[in-house]
């Protein structure tokens, strides 16, 4: 009896979402290091279909174009913490995804109802088959992919605070530049009529402005262990 219930704590599922430049990567993929768990990065997922429509010409201003095509690639999300990986149609697409060309256009692709129905599956289903729990972090995860999840975080800072921490991973980035980026992206992710950015009624909110990531990792790890004790 007491194997079925440490299974029932470690399989524990945390659904971490908030805007760009607000520490959810780096917390979430230590946080299931620490304890564990699965991790997946969704928003990659969409920088990959992103990066894929751009490498195969599609029109990325055209919704239909984008809706027609976006059942074509095969992206498949590596789920382990400390090397998560992310492959499109068998290729590694870890840092092709990350160019600020993908970057400026990935809102606009994610937008698209079609996009989002076909990888909200592919997240649900990378979700369901992490047997001993995951970590699953975005923008719409609480609210929209998995509004079961045991434990939902909504991560928070202020627009400064987020364009320095940017701007730190980008070097030779302008600050200024990179703070009307985020403010602009958060608008279009907000914004967006088919699961739109927002924390869920049921989420624990983590301002991260004044904190330092290891004191945020500390926090949530803090809170998913009150989740399994609680289980």
């Amino acid at each position: 009896m007491s194997t079925t219930v440490e299974t029932a704590r470690s399989s524990v599922i945390v659904a971490i979402d908030g805007p760009s430049g607000t520490g959810k990567s780096s917390t979430s993929k230590a946080v299931a290091a620490a304890l564990g768990l699965s991790y997946l990065d969704t928003g990659a997922q969409y920088r990959a279909i992103t990066w894929w429509m751009l490498t195969n010409g599609i029109d990325v201003g055209n919704p239909e174009e984008i809706a027609t095509a976006a059942a074509k690639p095969v992206i498949v999300s590596g789920t382990d913490p400390a090397a998560p990986t992310i492959t499109v149609d068998g290729e590694d697409a870890s840092g092709p995804i990350r160019t600020q060309e993908v970057t400026s256009k990935v809102s606009a692709v994610s937008a698209v109802p079609e996009v989002r129905t076909l990888i909200t599956a592919l997240q649900r289903s990378i979700a369901a088959a992490a047997t001993g729990g995951i970590v699953v972090e975005g923008r719409d995860i609480g609210t929209t992919v998995l509004p079961d999840a045991d434990l939902k975080i909504f991560l928070t800072a202020s627009p400064e605070a987020r364009a320095a921490r940017r701007s730190g991973e980008v070097k030779g980035s302008d600050l200024t530049a990179t703070r009307e980026a985020l403010i602009k992206r958060d608008a279009a992710d907000s914004g967006r009529k088919t699961s739109p950015l927002a924390k869920a009624d049921d989420a624990v909110e983590v301002d991260t402005t004044e904190l330092t990531l290891q004191q945020v990792i500390e926090c949530v790890v803090t809170l998913v262990e009150g989740k399994r004790v609680a289980a």
